[in-house]
């Protein structure tokens, strides 16, 4: 295989504010060699995220930042090309963290083999991988909304945000989405269920919020923090609770933003707890054996937005923290032999 290439995408720069394609570079190495006890795959799914943001940021956070010059980390689905690994055959599919690359060598202890007979392979990436974990888990467990609630859900279209209001109707409850868009508004209230749906570029959020939520709101799952958490604190109900999961409007900021009052907290005694997905390996049979069956029957929809090429990467990823997708946003590496 000396003859075969491999593409990268490493960061050149660490963006200040948002990303520039020009922080970013595509590079082409040789394939590397899988030794004694590894696998060398290649990459047909990457999954692109917002957590991807500060990873590429020199700031201290709770994962170490990716290096210059070295590849953009990532979740990917690949295809195992060669093993020396007891555990994974060649033709194996296999849940990785190749990166933003076209082939990489694992010694295996982070793999999962993938059935492509279950579901879309590209699915462990979003509803049945990390962001469908992320959904359930920080709802189920943080959240914990009743029937008859109200939970409002920020960034409600995207992989994590659909999934979480879906789940939330499921538990019986009345779901409010906000989205940045009037064909996102659409979707989550005529395709997903949503109650009612906010476009908040269009919308006056205060007045809106009151209207969807005229008894106030019990469960805010935010995926993004800044003016929506600020607005929708002056709404929250007696014991309501917060699953603070991302911080969208503030990944691209170049000084630390104004807080919100946190007063409503103390007079509403309500809980607003911080989430990371990795916490919650533990769960993920559940969360597996749930999601997989509400899809199945139905009672669960997913959306993927799907870019072809490597090299499109970056600017998809840019896309991604101005709120452009529509959908789990996915880079298709290389063709999927399972596909149809």
């Amino acid at each position: 295989m000396s003859d075969l290439i491999n593409k990268q995408v490493i960061l050149k720069s660490r963006p200040v504010g948002e990303p520039k394609e020009s922080d970013f570079a595509l590079v082409e190495t040789p394939i590397p060699e899988s030794g004694e006890g590894e696998i060398l795959s290649r990459t047909i799914y990457l999954s692109l995220d917002p957590y991807m943001r500060g990873r590429i940021s020199a700031g201290k956070s709770y994962a170490a930042s990716v290096e210059l010059g070295s590849v953009i980390v990532g979740g990917t689905v690949s295809q195992v090309i060669k093993s020396n690994h007891p555990q994974f055959q060649v033709g194996d599919f296999v849940l990785s963290n190749n990166g933003w690359q076209t082939y990489a060598v694992s010694k295996g202890e982070t793999l999962r083999k993938l059935d492509p007979t279950q579901a879309p392979l590209s699915y462990s990436l979003g509803v049945l991988g990390m962001p469908g974990l992320t959904a359930y888990a920080a709802l189920l467990d943080i959240g914990q909304p009743k029937e008859g609630e109200t939970v409002v859900v920020s960034a409600a279209s995207g992989a994590v945000g659909a999934v979480v209001g879906q789940i939330a109707k499921i538990k019986g409850a009345r779901v409010v989405g906000i989205v940045g868009s009037d064909d996102k508004r659409d979707y989550i209230v005529k395709e997903l269920g949503f109650d009612v749906g906010i476009n908040r570029k269009t919308q006056e959020l205060d007045s809106a919020l009151k209207e969807a939520a005229p008894n106030g709101i019990d469960v805010y799952y935010d995926n993004t923090a800044g003016v929506i958490l600020e607005t929708v604190l002056q709404q929250i109900n007696l014991g309501a609770r917060i699953p603070l999961v991302g911080l969208i409007s503030e990944y691209n900021a170049t000084s630390t933003p104004s807080g919100p009052n946190l007063m409503p907290l103390l007079i509403k005694r309500a809980l607003i707890k911080g989430f990371l997905v990795s916490d919650y390996q533990h769960q993920f049979n559940d969360f597996l054996r749930d999601v997989s069956g509400w899809l199945q029957s139905g009672q669960l929809k997913y959306k993927e937005d799907i870019v072809v090429g490597l090299q499109n990467a970056p600017s998809a990823f840019i896309g991604l923290l101005r709120g452009d997708n529509f959908g789990k946003l996915i880079v298709k590496v290389n063709d999927n032999p399972t596909a149809a």
